[in-house]
């Protein structure tokens, strides 16, 4: 029994050495990046801007959506350049798909109502 204890007792130990292991290089690969990054920041003129994307449910959900209405817009755009060869229809259904996304955006995801 002592046998199998110790044998148990191995596995773990190499399994957290093991782990201890990935989590160094993790933090050594992120300490890496961190002083890339700020070997790039101290190039760039004027003082650096922090950008921090929000996390919650409805960010998510802002997200979502957006990416969702560019897609579309982006779709809208290659079958129109796809289905005519006019300059003039291309520029004004690229005006119209401008004009109307933000009425679709309003009609579709809007919870005020």
């Amino acid at each position: 029994m002592s046998k199998e204890r110790a044998r148990r007792r191995a596995e773990r130990e190499a399994e957290q050495a093991r782990q201890a292991a990935l989590r160094a290089e993790r933090e050594a690969r992120l300490a890496r990046r961190r002083e890339r990054v700020g070997r790039v920041v101290a190039l760039l003129p004027g003082r650096p801007v922090r950008i921090v994307s929000q996390g919650g449910i409805m960010a998510r959900r802002r997200r979502t959506q957006n990416g969702v209405a560019v897609v579309l817009f982006l779709i809208v755009q290659v079958i129109v350049w796809l289905l005519w060869s006019s300059w003039a229809a291309r520029f004004g259904a690229l005006v119209i798909s401008l004009l109307l996304v933000p009425l679709f955006l309003t009609l579709v995801f809007d919870r005020r109502s």
